[in-house]
């Protein structure tokens, strides 16, 4: 298929079409009259919901903003390092993180970033929350140093039947399962009533921890207790061999969902305080959305005049080449839900130039082997093969300092901030496409609408 121009060049033009469909502007409204008809619509990007062997799947192409364009909170929170051995700090600081950023996404907010920062004896975990403009709420969420631990009775003949009979915590003892052990747990709905219920699921540590306590105590209650305050005490039905449980009661929805959310809370390794915060606007990220977007069609703009101007039809093919690669840039950020910040929006603007860059050194390329008396349809496959050489090493060294720039290890010597790594992930994914573009699509375009007269 490859080898058919033809059939390519259908396949390009179909992904175009599809891309345009994805990359639609978000709440754009349609007015005006057509032969008569009157026409006000506001137009979405679409959202693709299916079922496959029981499964639901649901994709929305939405554009997510970062915390300097959508407005939100930052939070710095420091932890105290008092307690824990200078050799176990780092793995320490890590597990906040994972516990923190767990409770961050758990309670719905949107694309947020969760990161470390260390420096000397300073140990921090910095937050940004795309959406959450109320500080103090965004405090409550990541600030808490929750305690989650299961407790069994120390006196049985005061258990209960029910999980809301609240047990006092000095008729309790540690069951030695708390919220490390903890996975995750959710709102469910039971098979055979379903009446709402929590599911939840252990690591595999804590799997076999709650395997020996629910073999321990068929029959009897199993108290759930979240800062030293009990949440629960279901009764333990059977032996739970597999981590998987579900906590069953007379729950509503709203109670089911909020003790899920309790569960997931978690405990914290190490105790955090809040050391800085403070809100972006979301007027300013509105300003600077504008700005970029202004920024991103000049830029467009002048480099189609000017690859026009200087190559002619063979610009007005880039063109083509170009307007694919930003739709498909695109339509990657939407698919992968990257979020796009200002730097990041630079890195996309600026990967631009260089998706155009792999054309002009095919062309280039092209007027030489022309220059050396080759038929034109020749010296353009030889150019496309000698300008690779090229094209691939100049790509390969942004790549690799999109990497650095991204600190995948976390590297403390380098930068790994929320904006650095998000300018480094669009110029990565606009170069990567910009290989694509640039080689298959452009090629593709030109031996089926390219043509030069024969002498």
């Amino acid at each position: 298929m490859f080898k058919k121009p033809r059939n390519v060049f259908f396949i390009l033009m179909a992904l175009t079409v599809l891309l345009g469909i994805i990359d639609l502007p978000e709440n754009f409204r349609v007015q005006g009259t057509v032969f008569g008809k009157t026409i006000d619509r506001v137009i979405n990007p679409p959202t693709i919901q299916f079922s496959v062997f029981g499964m639901d799947f649901s994709k929305s192409f939405r554009t997510s903003l970062g915390l300097d364009l959508a407005g939100g909170s930052h939070v710095a929170l420091e932890a105290d390092m008092k307690s824990i051995s200078e050799g176990d700090r780092v793995s320490a600081l890590e597990s906040a993180k994972e516990v923190i950023d767990r409770r961050v996404n758990f309670f719905g907010v949107t694309e947020p970033v969760v990161q470390t920062a260390v420096s000397d004896e300073t140990y921090r975990i910095l937050v940004e929350m795309p959406g959450i403009t109320d500080i103090d709420q965004a405090i409550s969420l990541i600030g808490q140093t929750a305690k989650l631990e299961f407790r069994e009775f120390r006196d049985v003949s005061h258990a209960t039947d029910s999980a809301f009979v609240i047990p006092a915590i000095d008729n309790t003892v540690s069951a030695g399962i708390t919220g490390s052990d903890l996975a995750r747990s959710s709102l469910s709905y039971s098979q055979q009533t379903g009446s709402p219920e929590v599911a939840i699921e252990f690591t595999a540590e804590g799997k076999k921890k709650f395997s020996d306590v629910t073999t321990r105590l068929v029959g009897k209650q199993l108290a759930i207790f979240l800062d030293d305050m009990p949440v629960t005490a279901p009764v333990v039905q059977t032996v739970i061999s597999d981590g998987r449980a579900v906590i069953t009661g007379n729950f509503t929805r709203d109670t089911a969902s909020e003790l899920a959310l309790q569960l997931n809370a978690g405990a914290l390794p190490v105790p955090v305080s809040v050391v800085e915060h403070r809100m972006v606007g979301a007027t300013l990220g509105a300003e600077s959305i504008a700005k970029s977007i202004r920024a991103g069609f000049v830029g467009l703009g002048l480099v189609a005049v000017f690859m026009v101007l200087l190559y002619g039809k063979l610009g007005v093919i880039a063109d083509i080449a170009l307007v694919l690669y930003g739709l498909l840039s695109f339509g990657v950020f939407r698919f992968f839900g990257i979020t796009l910040t200002l730097p990041g929006i630079a890195g996309f603007i600026l990967s631009i130039g260089m998706a155009v860059d792999a054309n002009i050194l095919i062309f280039e390329r092209f007027k030489e082997e022309k220059r050396e008396g080759k038929p034109w349809a020749i010296a353009m496959e030889q150019g496309f093969g000698k300008a690779w050489d090229s094209i691939r090493d100049a790509n390969l060294t942004t790549i690799i300092t999109c990497l650095i720039l991204y600190n995948p290890t976390n590297w403390q010597f380098l930068p790994s901030s929320g904006m650095v790594r998000g300018f480094a992930v669009t110029l990565l994914i606009g170069v990567l496409i910009s290989l694509f573009t640039g080689i298959a699509a452009t090629r593709t375009y030109i031996r089926v609408l390219y043509k030069e007269k024969t002498v």
